[in-house]
């Protein structure tokens, strides 16, 4: 799945929740499960994701929904593997992209 967002500081949980097309209660549950997603918040409470977070949540989305880990065995294989898991998750995302510039200028011949 490739997310687009443009580029800002930081992204409202709509935001988040409209680029992984997923229910905001989604992105909050993940939050609590996952110590590795700590979006700000402002004084009225409403949660800010930085480009960090997203790219944090992107991989989670990645392990959970595209590689069918359980919560706890995504949060296991964060704790052990996560710079691991990182470089893997950038190199398929890369791909992915290589792929759809591909597919489009096949479907332009």
């Amino acid at each position: 799945m490739h997310i687009e967002l443009p580029e800002k500081l930081y992204y409202s949980i709509g935001e988040v929740a409209n680029a992984f097309n997923v229910n905001t209660s989604l992105i909050r549950f993940w939050e609590k499960e996952f110590d590795v997603l700590q979006p700000k918040k402002n004084a009225k409470g409403n949660r800010k994701f930085t480009p960090k977070d997203i790219k944090n949540l992107e991989l989670i989305y990645h392990l959970v929904k595209e590689r069918g880990f359980t919560l706890e065995g995504a949060k296991i294989h964060l704790k052990e593997n996560k710079q691991k898991t990182l470089d893997r998750f950038e190199i398929i995302r890369k791909l992915e992209t290589i792929k759809a510039e591909l597919q489009k200028i096949k479907d332009q011949l």
